[in-house]
């Protein structure tokens, strides 16, 4: 079949973030469509899509020409003096020239890896990337290049009306790159391309430069272009009406080979030179098997040598602390340790003849210095957990043999795969292990993984409304009726289709159509660059020698310019260095019980501790790794856990589709249901999980002793019944029931139980990473369970930016009886503390840092001068000692607002209307300092005088320093706000929200209640109708709650919603899966409805000076419904007045009253 006669060498894909709009698949699909023998891609600065573009284009039958259009700085190189100004744009920011470098051959491809990498890497992050000429003059073979038309640096140059330097600078290009410097030419219609193309051609004549004719495509179709012009303005942040804004014209689509030679009619030359650069080029890049770096041991081993030494020693250390506890009856330790060994030489064997030894070795090189330097590791993830040798190498740290893990569901010699360990490392630490590797293999050796953000379809919607100036309310309504779910994203097509009224807005208003249509044309392209969260690669040699380099603005490590997908293809490989905030929390526990001197070895602990399953049996799973949601603690409740197994089953169960077979397994657990095993056969295999088939492995251990399959076979069995691809089913199937039959199983029953297995293998769990999980959970419920104060602590010091959280755990530990200490500057810390308190119990005392907007870094410094200089015992020993660049005015007001300076100060109120003074006199100690002070605290030199006199003003009564501990923490710590209503709240039949749940049960699980809170926050949502629903979380002197309330109700009561409004809410409530769904019926100020309720107060006083401030305090709260009976208490006698007038009784007159001097109590009457 004939091809066209012309190549577009100039294509801009979606990898031109928020530039491109041309789909990689869709480009090669448009060149077939138009026969087109080649095409190459010039994306904007990067090389992102080079790989995946290559494979793709060459998988089509179409030459892939592999180029990039780099920004050129006009200094010499990034050590001269600046010599020339880059060109001020119309725009009126900096913009340097451009200059397309497309690859020739091999050298090429590695000259452009390296110029690419070098422009990302030497980046200062504030700039776009770029290469200098000297760069190109030492890089340059391989490269054919194109001038840039009109912002290349000839064509500014003559644009400029600087011909002689157009000129010597051609010559330049020319020197540098011989016959492989190209003036390009381009015709869009532009008057600066109208302007210049004369002259260029001149010059391209004069000195014998050859012509191509490109069009920079950056959309494929005309009517692209609106929604490209609005791409640019969303990567510009700009709006559509912005005259200054960056456009292209419609001339910038994938035009066809007639169109091209027709708008270059007279000048044949510029079309057939784009013929003869794709034929010039003749490399592609390719994907390659995995590259490892060798690993050098130190006594000269070669690899396979190596893991074996390491992995038999390892394997008898491991052994000598063994107890072989699950072997009873089975066998001599001797007979059990053999089989160890002979499982290890089968691994071992498996794993040199797959190449991967030096994987092994680089993993547990990694992780064995990582445990040395006291960083926790997790014990596993995912499959690997399943391999002796790692376990033996330390790599993970659950025996698999014990808990029959397969080694076969990680390395399957019947199915070539790389392996691949996901390591859990402490968050806090992580960063520590990188570095280690990247010193051990060199910088340049290492580096993280490259993602891109897509415009997905809330997002697009969002962005889109914006450009085009749409109200941001109507644009946030549309936004909401496109379903959320991060799991499964909803594209805008099926949002669209699904939902009626989005389809309603559409069709009656044209700018809603118009926001669609635009946003359904944007859908899906790459928006930004970031980095994996976790990936990690490590090359042989440096990485730029075999993938582009990019490099995150907000990280000093480089990055691969090809993403997950695509890099291992590229011949790295990828290790996964997770942070898990759980092992964080377990250090920090193991840490806080060392200060009391009690040490743990987690690794250690027993897995059969009855108070670890008493207290997880009973549900009380708050903190607890994987068993803390409602629905897992009512699952707790029902099975009654009583060994690790179930906890293993439970992590597997717990999710869609297994759940179901839940009620099952608890039935069959105690009893209530009988136990079947299909075939006599499988009970080895399924016993422990009572007869369901719960994990992927009891598969694979199924096909092997009902039907003779090998554990690799089997393995591929499994991934068959997982895709449910009939094909592969049908022939396992065969080779299942043929195997079965031989093995003396009826061919009926065998038909069934494959049938049965393929039911579950759907959704079985890999029971390696379950068991591995497992053990994190039970680590965590043994320290909650023995030492719950330092678990809890170390619990909230990691949750402590999470005021939902923390309020969690401050419930917990009333559930406890464990005292919750207010924050304080002489023994508070930065974070969590655990305390002895007066009477020898133990406590927890709240950390500076969770206070809001005091500044972690500010706190540790702070808690360095509290150990290093001793407490600070007064108002002035604190303002001497404390900087005010570290502390500052917002801060210092929240540690006032949350009693944090109490110790030395107790009057809030002052020292809050204090704080400017206080602030500046610290300014002026810190002024005094020398400028050499090695610290910010320096006790050795003198001060300014003391403080100045703080301004006289009235102490805060009870609810007032409530409200402001609110607004410093999150929540209510020191009292609650409902305390001041006293017995009034039972005359309401307010349920507490520690008794929602029993009171629900005694109404037969479903009844109206009246509940009281303090709103703590209130979050809106619209539904796919467009109504309006709210979820609002409340705090009682009991706990928090959290209840739903719908568009009737919302729209009389949504003003009452703000945080720290008392109210009253009658509900309809509901049990469901352990917990309580509350549906708010009524909502209405808490104040309202005890003013109807309370005849009024009594108020028992022991001092009549107080009678004055009484009496004003009733007055200006104004006048109500309620009396007010005084009974002054006497040293002879007692005196009851009741008060002519009737008052206005609310809980602020409550708390003034309350905290006045001479009052003994407050009762309703």
């Amino acid at each position: 079949m004939p091809h066209s006669d012309f190549v577009h060498l100039t294509n801009h894909t979606a990898y031109s973030l928020a530039e491109g709009a041309l789909q990689v698949k869709e480009l090669i699909k448009n060149c077939k469509e138009k026969l087109m023998p080649a095409v190459g891609i010039t994306d904007s600065g990067n090389l992102f899509g080079a790989l995946e573009f290559s494979v793709l284009a060459s998988e089509a039958g179409i030459q892939p020409i592999i180029g990039a259009k780099l920004c050129i700085n006009r200094n010499e190189s990034r050590v001269s003096d600046v010599k020339h100004a880059n060109t001020i744009n119309d725009h009126g920011s900096l913009e340097p020239d451009k200059i397309v470098l497309i690859v020739q051959n091999e050298v090429g491809y590695k000259n452009l890896l390296d110029l690419v990498s070098v422009s990302f890497i030497e980046s200062n992050g504030s700039e776009k990337p770029q290469i200098f000429l000297s760069e190109l003059e030492n890089q340059n073979e391989g490269l054919i290049a194109l001038s840039g038309g009109v912002s290349g640096c000839v064509g500014r140059l003559v644009l400029d009306d600087q011909i002689e330097e157009a000129e010597s600078t051609l010559l330049k290009f020319s020197e540098v790159f011989g016959d492989r410097f190209y003036m390009e030419i381009q015709r869009h219609g532009m008057d600066q391309q109208r302007k210049s193309e004369s002259i260029l051609l001149d010059l391209a004549y004069k000195h014998n430069v050859p012509i191509v004719a490109t069009n920079d495509c950056y959309f494929d179709i005309e009517e692209m272009h609106e929604a490209h012009n609005i791409l640019l303005c969303i990567a510009e942040s700009n709006t559509i009406t912005n005259p200054a804004r960056r456009q292209l014209t419609k001339e910038h689509r994938f035009k066809s080979a007639d169109e091209m030679r027709q708008l270059f009619s007279d000048l044949p030359e510029a079309i057939e030179n784009t013929l003869v650069i794709s034929q010039r080029c003749c490399y592609m890049p390719r994907t390659m098997e995995p590259i490892l770096p060798k690993y050098v041991s130190e006594n000269g081993n070669n690899e396979e040598t190596e893991l074996q030494k390491m992995a038999e020693d390892g394997l008898k250390r491991r052994l000598a602390n063994h107890k072989f506890q699950f072997a009873e009856g089975s066998g001599s330790a001797e007979k059990i340790r053999n089989s160890y060994f002979s499982r290890l030489k089968m691994e071992l064997e498996v794993i040199t003849k797959m190449g991967f030894p030096g994987y092994f070795l680089i993993v547990a090189d990694f992780i064995q210095w990582a445990k040395k330097e006291g960083i926790p590791v997790g014990p596993g993830r995912g499959s690997g957990a399943g391999s002796l040798v790692a376990w033996s190498l330390q790599i993970t740290d659950l025996d698999p043999i014990r808990w029959g893990l397969l080694f076969e569901r990680f390395l399957n010699p019947e199915r070539i795969s790389m392996p691949d360990f996901d390591i859990d490392f402490c968050q806090d630490r992580r960063g520590e292990v990188i570095d280690y590797v990247q010193r051990k293999y060199g910088n340049d050796k290492v580096a993280q993984i490259i993602t891109f953000g897509k415009l997905q379809a809330k997002a697009v919607v969002r962005d889109v409304g914006r450009v085009l100036e749409m109200p941001y309310s109507q644009v946030d309504k549309i936004s909401k009726l496109i379903p959320n779910n991060p799991a499964n994203p909803v594209t805008l097509a099926e949002a669209i289709s699904s939902e009626s009224e989005l389809k309603k807005l559409r069709d009656e208003d044209s700018t809603v159509h118009k926001l669609l249509q635009i946003s359904l044309k944007l859908e899906g392209l790459y928006r930004n660059a970031s980095t994996h969260a976790a990936g990690i690669v490590i090359g042989d040699r440096p990485l730029k020698e075999l993938v582009p380099l990019y490099r995150d603005p907000r990280s000093e490590m480089p990055a691969t310019q090809f993403n997950m997908k695509w890099v291992e293809p590229a011949g790295l490989v990828k290790f996964d260095f997770l942070g898990l905030k759980t092992l964080s929390v377990l250090q920090r526990a193991v840490e806080l019980l060392k200060a009391r001197e009690i040490e743990i070895d987690l690794n250690q602990i027993p897995l059969d501790d009855k108070l670890t399953y008493e207290m997880i049996s009973s549900a009380d799973s708050t903190g607890v790794f994987q068993l803390e949601s409602s629905g897992m603690r009512d699952v707790l409740r029902k099975m009654r856990p009583d060994r690790f197994e179930d906890i293993i089953a439970l992590v597997a169960l717990y999710r869609p589709g297994p759940m179901a077979n839940i009620p099952s397994y608890i039935s069959r657990k105690h009893g209530e249901e009988i136990v079947d095993y299909m075939h006599p056969k499988l009970k080895p295999v399924l016993e422990e999980t009572y007869g369901i088939m719960i994990y992927q492995e009891q598969v694979q251990q199924a096909a092997q002793i009902l039907a003779g399959y090998t554990l690799g076979g089997a393995d591929l069995l499994r991934r068959a019944m997982g895709k449910k691809i009939k094909s592969e089913m049908d022939a396992q199937e065969e080779t299942f029931v043929q195997g079965a039959v031989k093995e003396g199983v009826g061919q009926e029953t065998a038909v069934s139980i494959f049938n049965t297995i393929a039911a579950f293998a759907g959704y079985g769990f890999n029971k390696s990473h379950a068991a591995a999980y497992a053990l994190i959970a039970y680590q965590t419920a043994y320290l909650k369970a023995n030492y719950p104060v330092e678990f809890l602590a170390a619990s909230m010091t990691y949750d402590m930016g999470n005021t939902d959280k923390i309020n969690t755990f401050k419930q917990e530990l009333q559930h406890l009886g464990i005292d919750l200490l207010p924050p304080d500057i002489n023994t508070s810390g930065k974070d969590f503390r655990v305390e002895k308190t007066t009477n020898g119990n133990l406590a927890i005392r709240y950390a500076l840092s969770a206070i809001k907007n005091v500044g972690e870094a500010a706190m540790s410094i702070l808690e360095q001068e509290q150990k290093s200089g001793g407490i600070f015992s007064n108002l002035q020993e604190f303002v001497s000692r404390l900087d005010g660049r570290v502390l500052n005015k917002r801060s210092l007001e929240n540690l006032i607002k949350a009693g944090a300076l109490d110790r030395i100060n107790s009057d809030r109120a002052k020292l809050f209307g204090g704080v400017d003074i206080i602030v500046r006199h610290s300014n002026l100690n810190s002024d005094e300092r020398n400028s050499d002070q090695e610290s910010l605290f320096d006790n050795s030199k003198e001060f300014v005088a003391g403080v100045p006199e703080l301004p006289a003003a009235i102490e805060w009564d009870s609810l007032e320093r409530l409200n402001y501990e609110f607004e410093a923490m999150g929540f209510y710590l020191s009292a609650h706000p409902l305390d001041t209503y006293g017995e009034t709240l039972e005359r309401l039949d307010v349920v507490d929200s520690l008794s929602i749940v029993s009171h629900i049960h005694s109404k037969g699980g479903a009844g109206r209640i009246n509940l009281a809170g303090v709103v703590s926050s209130s979050k809106v949502r619209t539904n796919q109708k467009g109504n309006k629903y709210a979820f609002i979380q409340l705090s009682d002197q009991k706990g928090v709650f959290e209840i739903t309330a719908f568009s009737e109700v919302l729209s009389v009561s949504q003003d009452l919603l703000k945080a720290g409004t008392a109210v009253l809410i009658r509900c309809d409530a509901r049990l469901e899966e352990g917990g309580a769904r509350l549906l708010a019926n009524r909502i209405q100020l808490l104040d309202t409805a005890v003013e109807k309720k309370a005849k009024g107060i009594s108020i028992y006083l022991n001092n009549m000076e107080v009678i004055a401030p009484l009496a004003k305090i009733l007055s200006e709260n104004g006048v109500g419904g309620g009396k007010v009976k005084i009974i002054a208490q006497t040293k002879i006698h007692e005196i009851d007045v009741v008060l002519p007038d009737s008052y206005l009784i609310n809980a602020k007159v409550r708390s003034a009253v309350r905290s006045l001097p001479g009052i003994i109590d407050i009762i309703d009457i």
